[in-house]
């Protein structure tokens, strides 16, 4: 278990008030004196060896006897405040981490040091939780992508970064950014959601799609899921993988690592960005061309965005079956518009049938997932590729999710639909024994 999980785990999931809120600079000034008399007096190499709640203690203990000598007065709920902040800023990522520890939040967007807004169930509001100034969001920015290997200064103002749980990072500074360093943080759920959760829970598909969903991964189809940014894309992949037998040899690849796949044979790649000379990119094409020589079953990218859609297309016609990826588009026919100007960015020259074609080959399901203007997701299309008609892809849908309008609180009201097609594919999936029953596809069946 690494130092970082180790303090995950003492602190637990606790959502702890933030101390940041209407505190006054004085608090601020107090807790910048503590800190770095703190680092005045330990060696925090030596420290480092320690396990984390013995390192916690000593860093409390610590800060109690230089809070006694603080001649400001500060009663007792502002000193466990105090203390728990210079943890957090010792140990961790300073005034992020009570928003780390809190598993309702989804997203922290940090626009400035002093406005920080993160979303919950899919809104965004104006956190309490504030930075010292912007010395101090730098600090914390460097702390983040130095974890990880990566730099971030004038010469190279933006950064794309991990955290250890698995969180994705993104930082800007001047002179890119105008008012400040900004930060936004994608954070990685620690309990992986289930196609139950998204059934049960979320309501973001019905029990028969998610039935359909599920055989289409065991007869190994190949699928890309669309959507735009914040549509919940990663997070499906997430649980249409877990269908995946056991016994299959998985190949991920991914921009930024994401993907938390629960079976026993699974091999992971991550590209790498250039570095300072601008040598040493390794590209998501590069990794995928490596992956067919690993002997994969599947081969699962994390989202396709460039020329390794050529690749990526070529492994699924060449016996990859049951692959996956995500990309972006506002629906499944923008989907297949765009992997064609992808392969268009590998410099073949092909012609556009050609390319038309080897995308119908390839593709079987598109899955189409939106976030609501409520901030709820929902998959509003499956459709299945059913070949070419001259030079175009054809497509036919199977489920949909009909808005009919939005309700005074807001909310979006609407119904997923059966559309009465039963898909070619249902001859493959009885084939590997998963068979759906015609009722399913009846277009009279809506799910509000």
């Amino acid at each position: 278990m690494s130092f970082r999980e180790q303090l995950s785990a003492v602190e637990g999931q606790a959502v702890a008030t933030a101390p940041e809120a209407g505190a006054s600079d004085d608090y601020h000034a107090i807790k910048a004196r503590i800190h770095l008399k703190l680092l005045d007096k330990f060696d925090l190499a030596a420290l480092e060896t320690l396990p984390a709640p013995a390192l916690r203690t000593e860093i409390a203990a610590m800060a109690e006897r230089l809070l006694d000598e603080e001649p400001a007065a500060i009663n007792e709920l502002e000193r466990r405040a105090l203390i728990r902040d210079i943890q957090h800023e010792m140990l961790g990522f300073g005034p992020l981490e009570l928003l780390m520890a809190d598993p309702a939040v989804s997203d922290i967007l940090v626009n400035r040091y002093n406005r920080i807004f993160v979303e919950r169930r899919g809104r965004l509001e104006l956190s309490p939780v504030r930075f010292a100034d912007e010395k101090h969001l730098l600090r914390i920015i460097d702390k983040i992508v130095s974890l990880v290997g990566r730099r971030i200064d004038e010469s190279s103002p933006m950064v794309d970064a991990r955290l250890p749980d698995g969180s994705r990072v993104n930082a800007v500074i001047a002179p890119v950014a105008l008012d400040g360093p900004m930060m936004s943080i994608r954070r990685f759920a620690h309990i992986p959601l289930r196609m139950a959760n998204l059934v049960n829970d979320t309501h973001s598909l019905t029990p028969d799609m998610a039935t359909v969903l599920e055989g289409l991964c065991k007869a190994k189809v190949n699928m890309v899921i669309a959507g735009g940014t914040g549509a919940g894309k990663t997070t499906l992949l997430n649980i249409l993988s877990g269908f995946i037998p056991p016994a299959e040899r998985i190949v991920t690849i991914e921009d930024a690592a994401e993907l938390q796949l629960q079976q026993p044979h699974v091999v992971r790649m991550e590209t790498r960005p250039p570095n300072i000379e601008g040598k040493g990119e390794i590209t998501q094409r590069a990794l995928v061309r490596n992956a067919l020589r690993m002997r994969p079953d599947r081969i699962i990218i994390g989202e396709v965005r460039g020329a390794e859609a050529v690749d990526m297309l070529q492994a699924m016609n060449t016996g990859h079956d049951g692959s996956l990826t995500t990309i972006h588009a506002n629906n499944p026919r923008d989907a297949l518009s765009r992997l064609e100007n992808m392969i268009g960015m590998a410099n073949l020259n092909l012609p556009h049938k050609a390319s038309r074609q080897q995308i119908a080959s390839a593709i079987t399901v598109v899955i189409q997932g939106l976030r609501l203007i409520d901030g709820r997701r929902k998959i509003t299309s499956i459709q299945e590729i059913t070949g070419m008609e001259g030079d175009v892809i054809t497509m036919q849908e199977i489920f949909a999710f009909r808005q009919t309008g939005v309700a005074a609180d807001g909310s979006v009201e609407g119904y997923f639909q059966a559309t009465g097609v039963r898909p070619r594919f249902c001859e493959r999936l009885r084939a590997f024994g998963v068979a759906l029953p015609d009722a399913m596809f009846d277009s009279a069946r809506r799910w509000q």
